[in-house]
């Protein structure tokens, strides 16, 4: 008998033993895990940052023990939205900037700038960006005559929309040396009908007077990161790629990282110029557990909206075809040097005649295996499509960039060229995936928004109504892959994140609604109540 109540004894000591401890259990959730079958859980359970196991409540709550638990009160559950495309340190300034994001004149763009200056007294040059001409009822760039007449002694630089054209002031123009238009290569000083610059400076151009700007000290500029990256965490983004970054600017993010002052995960791109690709190369990447640097962007083209991006044919709205920012033999030997390289590369191409350039010369090397990408592919023509799949190369696209331009793009392309623009769909059944990102600060930062505009193809105004060429829209489970798994796989991290599936890092968000069920109507007004990265609670809505 004393043997078997031992037995007894040692088998409930077992049973009230092998709840394994693990950090935190989520459970009571409609979890979309987006793997392969896109399954449906209800819970999950977390460990040292990683998901150990996902599953039925029952099965999580029965089989271990935690030091946090969540009731999620069956809110959805998602993987942590991961943007494609982004850019950081310019949204960092942004928010110390002028916005000029939705102004309605020339009339209402002076009075946000005179508020900015009465604001900041003390400020050495007045910055800021988001104008947007085509919103204006004189849909004509602006003249730096307008801001000489109210800041004749501060200098001035204010971006277009696109971050691919500005106006700067007679002051700007003066501390850079600037006193006549010259040709530069890869972009434009703009005239008036006198043959007096206008101030607007395009592409390349911009260079010559921002190279002056002063650059904020490290204090300062991790003291903005940090406000960015507030915002982006808000919204439910646990990772990005940043798009383009100088030297600079990745060693500051490395010591920023090295700090533990940086919870956000970047994949962030190494900026370079064909010309010196050599110079970049030898670099080197980089990886860390939140900070990677494996890719190298470079710029092809400029935008539609400033008439830069490089058309096959003139605008149907002016005599030009835009331009690229390089030649074409600088492309094909830095792409060359690139392909002996450890490096991903991600080039902007905006026109269909620099995405047919790109995608022939991505052809002509054996790079089918490297996941190279082409940022935007914003107009591509019906007969390149295929070329997307034939050399494997990654469309990165934008959504809310063709609900922005919806309004003007047949003034500057026409009907035709229209239907191979922002042709989310086509590139999706070519390649098999898209990689979703916002191109903050250029659009919002809320990747809900991006996922509202890909899947019914309309404003913040719910417009059109029927959508704008709907034959393109992505079906809701392809865009929420587009920001998670597709975007991770973007990136070589597929096997690590973008998905809620074991062994996994555990980046999940939880929001107040179902994006998957939830009307159109209620997309873009869907709050994130917690983000989470590697099981650590980084936001939760008061």
């Amino acid at each position: 008998m004393k043997f078997i109540g031992l037995i007894f004894t040692l088998i409930l000591f077992i049973q009230c033993t092998t709840n394994i401890e693990v950090d935190l259990i989520v459970h009571n959730a409609k979890v979309y895990s987006v793997d392969s079958n896109f399954t449906i859980h209800q819970a999950f359970a977390v460990k040292n940052g990683i998901f150990i196991d996902i599953g039925t409540d029952k099965q999580m709550l029965s089989r271990y023990k935690a030091k946090e638990i969540i009731d999620a009160n069956q809110k959805a559950i998602y993987p942590g939205f991961y943007d494609g495309h982004a850019h950081s340190f310019m949204l960092a300034d942004y928010l110390q900037q002028v916005d000029l994001v939705g102004c309605k004149s020339m009339k209402d763009f002076v009075a946000r700038v005179q508020e900015y200056r009465k604001k900041n007294p003390d400020s050495k040059w007045i910055l800021g960006g988001g104008w947007d001409e085509s919103l204006w009822d004189i849909k004509q760039y602006p003249h730096r005559d307008t801001l000489d007449k109210y800041f004749p002694d501060i200098p001035i630089f204010l971006n277009r929309i696109d971050y691919h054209a500005a106006i700067v002031n007679s002051e700007a123009l003066r501390i850079a040396q600037i006193d006549t238009s010259v040709y530069v290569e890869g972009g434009k000083i703009e005239i008036d009908s006198t043959q007096r610059m206008t101030g607007l400076l395009i592409d390349n151009a911009m260079a010559l007077v921002s190279k002056y700007i002063p650059a904020g000290n490290e204090v300062n500029i991790l003291q903005k990161l940090r406000q960015a990256q507030d915002s982006l965490l808000s919204v439910g983004l646990t990772s990005i790629v940043d798009a383009g970054l100088e030297v600079e600017q990745l060693e500051l993010l490395k010591k920023f990282y090295e700090q533990d002052s940086l919870k956000i995960r970047n994949y962030a791109m190494l900026f370079a110029e064909p010309h010196n690709i050599s110079k970049y190369i030898n670099e080197g990447t980089f990886e860390s557990e939140r900070l990677n640097i494996k890719a190298i962007k470079l710029m092809a083209d400029g935008a539609l909206g400033s008439r830069g991006a490089r058309m096959l044919e003139n605008y149907s709205d002016d005599s030009t075809k835009g331009f690229l920012l390089h030649s074409k033999e600088e492309f094909k030997e830095s792409l060359a040097q690139l392909a002996n390289s450890n490096f991903q590369v991600a080039i902007h191409a905006i026109g269909d005649s620099t995405n047919r350039m790109l995608l022939d010369l991505y052809g002509a090397l054996d790079i089918k295996n490297r996941r190279w990408r082409i940022e935007h592919a914003q107009v591509v023509h019906p007969s390149d499509f295929i070329k997307f799949k034939r050399y494997q190369i990654i469309p990165s696209i934008q959504p809310t960039h063709a609900t922005s331009d919806m309004n003007w793009l047949i003034q500057r392309i026409g009907i035709e060229r229209a239907k191979g623009a922002y042709a989310y769909k086509e590139l999706l059944k070519s390649y098999g995936k898209v990689v979703i990102g916002t191109d903050f600060p250029i659009e919002h930062f809320n990747p809900l928004y991006s996922f509202h505009a890909a899947v019914a193809r309309q404003n913040a105004q719910g417009q059109p109504k029927e959508g704008f060429q709907m034959e393109n829209a992505l079906s809701r489970e392809e865009a929420l892959r587009g920001m998670t798994i597709w975007a991770a796989y973007g990136c070589f991290q597929e096997k690590k994140r973008g998905s809620i599936e074991k062994g996994k890092d555990a980046d999940f968000i939880i929001l107040d609604d179902d994006i998957m069920t939830a009307s159109n109507e209620k997309l873009r007004g869907i709050k994130t109540l917690r983000t989470v990265i590697a099981g650590e609670s980084v936001y939760i809505r008061q």
